[in-house]
C-alpha cells in the first residue's frame, strides 16, 4: 500500500506556513520586519511612510537596527482591517497609534505600553467645553469606524442618531472645524497635537479609563513580543522616550499625559 499523501495534500502542506513562521527568528532570517499600519498623510505624529518620521517609526527603526533587519511599512486601508491582516500573516506587527483594547486582546497579543493614552472629548470655540456625559450625549459626535475611539463612543451611550462614524481617518479636527460635528473623541495624544495646530480646539471630558498604545502581535509570536517589550521597557527608562514625546507633542505634553492618568 502506498502510504504517501496525495499530491494535492503535499502541495497544500507546503504552502501552509508554520505556526511560528513570523516569530522573531523567521523575521531575522527574512531580514525584514513588516509593520501593518494606517498611514495618514495629514499627520506624522506616530508613523509615516518616510523614514525617521513619527514616534512609533523612530522606536521601531531603533529596534530593527538592533535586530539587523529592515523596516517595511505595510499600509492598510482602514483601522478595522489591521487585526485581520495580522492574523492572515500579511505583516509581523501592528503599530501607529494602536490602542490595546479588551476586544482586541481576545484576538491578538500586545507588547508593553509604548505610550499612555486616554480618550478625550474635543470641541471648538465658540462651542461649549463638554465636561459631562449628559452634555456629550446631546452633541453631534464624530468618530472613525473600527477604532478604539468608536468603541468609547458606543460605550458612552451616545444615541446612534447623534453619531457620525463615517469621518475619514485623520480628519476629525477638520470635521469639527467645518461644522460637520460639534464634538469628537480623540486619544489624548492626538488631541494635544490637534490643539497645537488649532488653538480654538478645547479639551474637555476624559472618556473611559486610561489605556495604553502598544504594538499588536499574533499570540503565538511569543519571542517577538518578549524581545520587543524588553526593548520598549528599556527605552522608557532613558531620556530618549521623553525627548520623543516633546519632539512630537510639545512641551506641554508630559503634564497633560500625567493629568489623563490621574483623573
Amino acid at each position: 500500500m502506498d502510504l504517501r499523501p496525495p499530491l494535492w495534500l503535499s502541495l497544500t502542506l507546503t504552502l501552509v506556513p508554520a505556526a511560528h513562521a513570523a516569530d522573531l527568528p523567521a523575521i531575522r532570517d527574512r531580514g525584514r520586519l513588516r509593520v501593518l499600519t494606517v498611514l495618514v498623510n495629514q499627520q506624522n505624529d506616530f508613523i509615516s511612510a518616510q523614514p525617521g518620521k513619527g514616534f512609533d517609526r523612530e522606536l521601531l527603526e531603533g529596534f530593527a537596527t538592533l535586530e539587523r533587519v529592515d523596516l517595511e511599512m505595510v499600509a492598510q486601508s482602514s483601522w478595522d482591517a489591521l487585526v485581520p491582516a495580522l492574523l492572515a500573516g500579511k505583516g509581523d506587527l501592528i503599530a501607529g497609534r494602536f490602542t490595546a483594547t479588551e476586544s482586541r486582546r481576545k484576538l491578538i497579543a500586545f507588547t508593553s505600553e509604548v505610550f499612555p493614552t486616554r480618550n478625550v472629548v474635543l470641541t471648538r470655540r465658540p462651542h461649549r467645553v463638554v465636561m459631562t456625559l449628559a452634555e456629550l450625549r446631546a452633541e453631534r459626535v464624530g468618530t472613525v469606524k473600527g477604532t478604539s475611539m468608536a468603541e468609547a463612543v458606543a460605550a458612552a451611550g451616545i444615541p446612534a442618531g447623534n453619531v457620525d462614524e463615517a469621518i475619514p481617518t485623520g480628519t476629525l479636527p477638520s470635521a469639527l472645524k467645518a461644522g460637520r460635528v460639534t464634538a469628537v473623541v480623540l486619544g489624548v495624544e492626538n488631541a494635544i497635537d490637534a490643539q497645537r495646530q488649532d488653538p480654538d480646539l478645547q479639551l474637555g471630558l476624559f472618556l473611559g479609563p486610561p489605556r495604553s498604545l502598544a504594538y499588536g502581535v499574533r499570540k503565538e509570536d511569543t519571542e517577538l513580543r518578549q524581545v520587543l517589550s524588553g526593548y520598549i521597557d528599556n527605552l522608557r527608562r532613558t531620556p530618549t522616550w521623553g525627548r520623543l514625546v516633546v519632539k512630537y507633542f510639545g512641551e506641554a505634553a508630559p503634564e497633560i499625559l500625567k493629568k489623563a492618568r490621574q483623573e
